[in-house]
């Protein structure tokens, strides 16, 4: 029998199993002559007589009960195959890749990913770590990380940390021999820590606001890195000063191995958010992350 006639094999099981044509045809949503006259043309095909109808009742024959156990409970299987696939597609699994800034992917991408991996074995998580601002089509990340700001407007984005603040620090040694700056225009006589940005080339110029007020002040030193790590090292050292985010070197303020200067100047702004194009239709693992980053404080 050609594959495509499957559906007669299903009208009559259904009628078997109703012992009625009227019941069996609403359930299958045809027509009562409809149903007859599939049920007749399967007899004709198999050359056997597959029920025996009588004006109150209808009953398998001796062949179409043996259809009936035979064929049913194979339709049976097929259909609990097709329900586990469905549930196998909706079930958060696959690799999901985020172009991050370091101090985000350590600071928020890390502790969701650590506590979200053993409870989803089927979900991967690959983080790249770049400074600079991907493009996450062309290079076919499925979300990236940025601050609020930096986010384009074809994107989603959703909050994942809450809003930040930056802090220009140093070690006591490090004041104690070239005094404290008063002003941002004062940190080009100190000798700073900076910045590459890899992806451009640059050195990062700091950024400040105060009473409406934005500077941009390209600092000068002796020590250049691309990782937070680093620069705190370099910071505790006695290099220079170092401006950093401030939950970064909460630890090291609180001890008094750092100091903070221009705490005036720095302003709180909007802070990380997970972003991907507003096209695209997320995956169940992919939502099952974004779930575990959502940013719910106040």
């Amino acid at each position: 029998m050609a594959i495509g006639n499957f559906h007669d094999v299903i009208a009559f099981i259904s009628v078997a199993r109703e012992r009625n044509f009227t019941k069996a045809a609403a359930k299958l949503g045809v027509s009562q002559s409809a149903l007859s006259h599939t049920i007749r043309a399967l007899e004709t095909r198999l050359g056997v007589r597959l029920l025996a109808r009588t004006t109150r009742s209808v009953a398998p024959t001796e062949a179409g009960e043996r259809l009936l156990a035979v064929v049913a409970p194979r339709f049976e299987e097929i259909d609990a195959e097709i329900a586990a696939l469905s549930e196998l597609r909706e079930k958060p699994a696959g690799t999901i890749r985020i172009t991050s800034g370091e101090h985000p992917a350590n600071a928020i991408l890390w502790p969701a990913i650590a506590e979200l991996l053993p409870k989803y074995p089927d979900i991967a998580v690959e983080i790249v770590v770049d400074q600079g601002l991907t493009d996450i089509v062309s290079e076919r990340y499925d979300a990236g990380v940025r601050l609020g700001e930096q986010v384009d407007k074809d994107m989603i984005a959703v909050r994942i940390g809450p809003d930040m603040r930056m802090a220009v620090v140093g070690a006591p040694s490090y004041f104690a021999r070239r005094g404290k700056p008063k002003t941002p225009h004062d940190l080009t006589e100190h000798n700073c820590i900076n910045l590459r940005l890899p992806t451009y080339g640059g050195v990062y110029a700091w950024e400040f606001e105060k009473d409406g007020r934005e500077l941009r002040v390209r600092v000068g030193g002796q020590a250049v890195f691309n990782t937070i790590e680093l620069r705190v090292k370099a910071a505790l050292a006695g290099v220079g000063l170092a401006y950093l985010p401030e939950e970064q070197v909460a630890g090291a303020l609180a001890g008094g191995d750092l100091i903070r200067v221009l705490a005036d100047w720095c302003t709180p702004f909007a802070g990380y958010h997970l972003y991907y194009p507003s096209r695209r239709q997320p995956t169940p693992a992919f939502v099952v992350l974004l779930e575990a980053l959502r940013y719910r404080g106040g």
